[in-house]
């Protein structure tokens, strides 16, 4: 888990962040883990997908939850919005704020639910077609 601050207040959330251009998604889950948590990782199972709108009007945010072995610690710098990462037991976990409540739902479902094959994902980015000059 990471601490971040979010409108003031220490929260608890997972590494996450965005796709970038030209990525594939288990690529991102890498970067992204090795930035937020400062740990090498490797991907091995599909949790879900999640869909969350903080408040009405708000932006809709949409989540891949994939499951990973930590392999190792990396000398990386933190994203400057961590303040640090931590392992922690669900206990520990709950007993905190959340980000968001795709943590929970994140957490249960790896505990109560099949963990997907990470063959439903393709892993490759297709580049961008040439268009065609008339």
């Amino acid at each position: 888990m990471v601490k971040e601050w979010q409108d003031g207040i220490l929260v608890l959330n997972q590494p996450a962040g965005h796709v970038e251009n030209n990525e594939s998604i288990l690529d991102a889950v890498i970067r992204e883990t090795t930035e937020e948590a400062g740990w090498l990782v490797k991907p091995i199972g599909l949790i879900g997908f999640y869909a969350f709108t903080p408040f009405e009007g708000a932006d809709t945010y949409h989540r891949v939850c994939v499951l990973c072995d930590a392999l190792s610690p990396t000398n990386t710098q933190l994203d400057p919005d961590i303040v640090s990462c931590h392992w922690m037991t669900y206990e520990e976990v709950m007993a905190k704020p959340h980000r968001s409540p795709l943590i929970k739902t994140c957490i249960e479902d790896s505990l109560n639910n099949p963990i997907i094959s990470l063959s439903f994902l393709s892993n490759q980015h297709l580049p961008a077609v040439p268009t065609l000059e008339k």
